[in-house]
């Protein structure tokens, strides 16, 4: 196999690089002085627009370029990895959204199955030394024993993307052992912050207040969520881009490991949606309703061996990020 040239031996590829996600943790990367090439499919799941919008901060860095391929392009990819060869990648693209998965499944296997294993290919053909992949707190399905540990069973998932989450998992961890790639699973937990999805719970509880429509509360708002601000996230990854998991000795080993990303706070849904109506200085219409399929009632990550191996701390209280995605929805949308 031909050595990989100086000019790309220190980029970083980061898939979903116009998303949520994917934006901060590529931002972060570029801050520290890395080079990043970015990859999306820019789809329609959510405006394109905010996607685009998210792109046109990155590429005011000269260090960053970005190329508009979709994951499950078997060809296009394994092209795109023989060519560059990354030393680091980090695989955040994925059709995300349980209830979407409802009614769109075959949008999630080709994204999350199909789409992952071309990055694993391409990974493991050209000599990748570290893969950070996103998984979801989804995985532990209707988990009731708190807080979720990595330890615990998580093989009953209550959604198809929850199914395909685990699956990546599972995949990861079988090229990790006949190939010896070493391979990082994060499971996040409800993330949020500026420039966030649309479709998540903040950005829809926003939406609906400034526009005087109603918020939906599944559960009659008796939810708890782990929420998550996206700088915690981004910590996270910086910290561990370069710790690559240990080659343990043996047959049944893997140099492979997974962690939960959350607050290790579960936090009452009826409280988030307070902290909004002080920041927008409005309001909320509260609309309650029964539980909804593949839904769960709380999320409660535990982070301790994340803390342990990354000296990672959770340090944004949900005030304060509560208080910072606010700020950006009005200056973003000019409310």
């Amino acid at each position: 196999m031909a050595a990989r040239s100086e000019s790309v031996a220190d980029e970083v590829l980061v898939t979903g690089a116009a998303g949520f996600i994917g934006f901060h943790v590529a931002r972060r990367l570029l801050d520290e002085g890395r080079r990043v090439v970015g990859l999306d499919n820019l789809n329609h799941y959510y405006d394109p627009s905010l996607k685009r919008a998210r792109l046109d901060i990155l590429r005011r860095n000269p260090a960053f370029s970005f190329m508009q391929i979709d994951l499950g392009d078997r060809s296009t990819m394994a092209d795109l990895f023989a060519r560059h060869r990354f030393p680091r990648v980090i695989h955040l693209a994925a059709q995300a959204g349980v209830r979407h998965s409802i009614d769109h499944p075959h949008a999630y296997v080709d994204a999350n199955l199909v789409g992952f294993l071309n990055v694993l290919e391409g990974c493991r053909r050209n000599g990748c030394e570290h893969l950070i992949y996103a998984s979801s707190s989804s995985v532990y399905g209707a988990n009731t024993e708190f807080p979720f540990s990595t330890l615990h069973r998580t093989d009953s998932p209550i959604s198809l993307y929850a199914a395909t989450k685990k699956a990546n998992e599972l995949m990861a961890h079988s090229y990790s052992h006949l190939y010896r790639l070493p391979v990082t699973g994060l499971r996040f937990f409800t993330i949020y912050g500026p420039w966030g999805r649309p479709d998540m719970a903040m950005f829809l509880f926003a939406d609906a207040i400034m526009k005087g429509t109603p918020i939906k509360l599944f559960n009659h708002g008796r939810m708890r969520r782990d929420f998550t601000y996206i700088d915690d996230v981004t910590r996270v990854v910086s910290r561990l881009i370069d710790r690559v998991p240990e080659d343990s000795a043996g047959a049944a080993t893997a140099p492979a490991k997974l962690y939960n990303v959350g607050n290790n706070r579960p936090e009452p849904l009826m409280h988030v949606v307070s902290l909004l109506e002080t920041e927008l200085g409005r309001t909320a219409h509260k609309e309650m309703l029964a539980m909804q399929p593949g839904d769960v009632p709380e999320t409660f990550a535990d982070v301790g061996d994340l803390m342990q191996d990354a000296g990672f701390s959770p340090s944004t209280a949900i005030e304060t990020g509560v208080r910072h995605f606010a700020r950006w929805y009005r200056e973003h949308y000019g409310i």
